[in-house]
């Protein structure tokens, strides 16, 4: 089986899907990954500035699904994404943050199988070096993105299906290059190429992070694609062995490292900045979860998750699959807030 078209949801996805989650009770915000006020953080010399304006196109028909495994290592081994903080201490504002976010409030898989006619999180497709490169056109911050064209095929899986109107994430692995390609408010031209917000390349085999004050995809100006359940590893492999990501509804005018964004005008301290980074407290007991909640749990008190945009408070993100037990994932909502603790991992950047 060819790896250039292989989206990993794409028996779910017929032509016409249509609907997303980012309104009452949706996941990721709809409002575009900026700084403070909504306005982009002001480019560093030598940026450029890609510009256009988009009408979506009818979107093909998805391709196969991708085989497990072929993606391999995201990241070096001493990544941030990779980092045991099991042992890490607990940050002196834990308590606060955790009460900001909501203490009481359970935990949301905000992934699985089908959530009102499309596919349930955020999705990804697998390419190879035969993939064509498709030229991109930024409409809104170019200035921080990443200049095109990408390798992303005419039928890659968008958020929210061909039809979303939230957030619209199309994220492209390319596992000969080992880059990775993601694209916020993402639609096709009709033309073989693509006009999205942002967009941002990431190498998969080094430690290099955004410019500092720069957005990616997502408002913290991280990757998307490495913090995602995905079921190849939580089913497949029984394991996850890295950090996650899960969305806030409020947060400071500030980062965290590897965060390099922030997507907020409030200097609230009692708010969480982005790149805030929690763990699933090593008294919470898992028994009596399903097996790949169990790993799910297992990966939250190891590696954690880092807050990562804007949307429905501890949504957590995981890619759709037509073989996840959406039953199953539910009792992920057993876990509420306060059996989280921040990580004390570095200062705020403002």
């Amino acid at each position: 089986m060819t790896r250039a078209h292989l989206p990993l949801f794409a028996l779910l996805l017929p032509l016409a899907l249509a609907g997303c989650k980012g309104g009452s009770g949706g996941s990721s915000s709809t409002a575009a990954p900026s700084s403070a006020g909504g306005a982009p953080t002001p480019a560093p010399s030598g940026s450029t500035t890609p510009v256009s304006s988009s009408t979506p196109a009818p979107a093909p028909a998805a391709p196969a699904p991708a085989a497990p495994g072929a993606i391999g290592q995201v990241f070096p081994p001493d990544n941030p994404w990779n980092q045991d903080v099991s042992a890490l201490p607990v940050h002196p504002d834990s308590a606060r943050f955790i009460a900001s976010i909501g203490a009481t409030t359970n935990l949301h898989p905000d992934f699985g199988t089908v959530w009102n006619g499309a596919p349930n999180g955020i999705p990804f497709v697998v390419v190879d070096r035969t993939q064509p490169r498709a030229p991109i056109t930024f409409t809104a911050y170019g200035n921080e993105s990443d200049p095109g064209p990408y390798p992303v095929p005419a039928a890659a899986p968008i958020e929210g299906g061909p039809n979303g109107t939230g957030d619209r994430h199309v994220l492209v692995v390319d596992t000969d290059a080992r880059r990775l390609y993601e694209l916020f408010r993402a639609f096709p031209d009709g033309n073989g190429g693509w006009r999205a917000d942002s967009g941002a390349v990431f190498d998969l085999a080094a430690n290099t992070y955004r410019p500092a004050g720069w957005t990616s995809a997502d408002a913290a100006g991280l990757p998307i694609f490495p913090g995602l359940v995905r079921y190849d590893e939580a089913v497949v492999q029984g394991a996850i062995r890295h950090a996650l990501r899960f969305t806030v509804r409020r947060s400071q005018r500030g980062y965290v490292h590897p965060a390099r964004h922030f997507a907020s005008s409030s200097t609230d301290p009692a708010l969480p900045p982005m790149g805030l980074r929690l763990r699933l407290k090593a008294s919470f007991s898992t028994a009596g979860f399903p097996p790949e909640v169990a790993v799910i749990l297992d990966a939250l008190k190891r590696y954690g998750m880092f807050v990562a945009d804007n949307g429905s408070d501890w949504y957590l993100s995981g890619a759709p699959d037509p073989r996840w037990s959406d039953a199953n994932l539910a009792t992920l909502r057993r876990v509420r807030g306060d059996d989280f603790e921040v990580v004390d991992t570095g200062p705020i950047v403002r």
